[in-house]
């Protein structure tokens, strides 16, 4: 039976509270021995609290979990498991050539786009700030350089072009559960071999920040509301209404002009906002510390603190 190890924590996007894990649930249930997991916690000191869901996969199983800060730490232990090979989902950590080289068939990597499109840790997030009309997946040979392996298979899916981040990472765990468990046979018997990607081609997407989360209302009205879908979890979309800081969770473009920044009530159920292009018409919001709730509910609740 095959021996392998699984690297990442299946959570493809930044802020998702929970996710099924099913590729190294499928390995399991398919009967591969899974000799170690390998995981970290991605999302700073309040997350450690939270077990990962890999984890508690592992300790249900028996399996060993390690969660180094870095591979190399591991390095002994996982060239004493001789497994024959190792795949990972949302590691978010760089592996070096010399972990890679311990297994004989390689590492596969998950990746959430379509290579050499969005390279790089936020291919979900790239998909929604770009505006794309498809997104996709793709099945690669692990090398040291970022993303940059050879490709088993690829798949892509066309999108609404209103998905939130969220709702994005679902259609592509649902694409890619059993394209890889269609192809990961062929890829341990040999029978499928990997093709190399255009460089030339290739696109790179950047690490999001703490700080992209305030509202820049000097942008256009269509590329923030793009950027409430993306930043949904993490890091969110926050602005200023009156004296209330809130986090906007869902809003749609209307046109218009107003004063860029400047926010109108048009009625009790519609609060429009002022860009460089467009208006910004708040569905839904979070004032900071309370529970997400319609414009119409915060129009009506939060009047006395609105400068509208």
């Amino acid at each position: 039976m095959t021996k392998i190890v699984f690297f990442g924590n299946e959570r493809l996007v930044s802020g998702l509270e929970k996710t099924s894990a099913p590729i190294l649930c499928g390995l399991i249930e398919r009967g591969y021995d899974i000799a170690a997991v390998v995981s970290h916690y991605t999302f700073g000191k309040s997350r450690n609290n939270r077990e990962l869901e890999v984890a508690e996969i592992a300790k249900t199983y028996g399996i060993p979990l390690f969660t180094p800060s870095k591979p190399a730490e591991i390095a002994q232990e996982l060239n004493e498991l001789h497994a024959d090979i190792a795949v990972l989902v949302a590691y978010g950590r760089i592996v070096s050539q010399e972990i890679i080289d311990m297994f004989p068939k390689g590492i596969i990597n998950i990746h959430p786009s379509l290579l050499p499109r969005y390279r790089g840790p936020t291919p979900i997030e790239a998909t929604i700030l770009n505006g794309d009309d498809r997104a996709g997946v793709s099945i690669i040979q692990l090398t040291a350089g970022m993303d940059e392996g050879p490709i088993y298979s690829q798949k892509s899916l066309n999108i609404s072009g209103t998905e939130t981040k969220f709702e994005l990472y679902k259609k592509i765990e649902e694409t890619v559960t059993p394209l890889f468990f269609e192809v990961f046979p062929k890829i341990i018997d040999g029978t499928l071999k990997p093709e190399p990607q255009n460089n030339n081609e290739a696109s790179y997407c950047k690490l999001i920040q703490k700080s992209d989360s305030r509202v820049d209302w000097n942008k256009s009205a269509l590329e923030i509301e793009r950027e409430i879908r993306t930043f949904l979890g993490w890091p969110q979309s926050k602005t200023n209404l009156g004296k209330t800081e809130i986090i906007i969770t869902k809003a749609h473009v209307v046109s218009g002009d107003l004063p860029i920044g400047k926010a109108v009530r048009q009625d009790r159920n519609t609060l429009l906002v002022g860009t460089s292009k467009d208006l910004l018409s708040i569905d839904a919001l979070k004032p900071l510390g309370k529970q997400e709730m319609p414009i119409s509910a915060f129009l009506a609740g939060y009047q006395d603190r609105l400068d509208i």
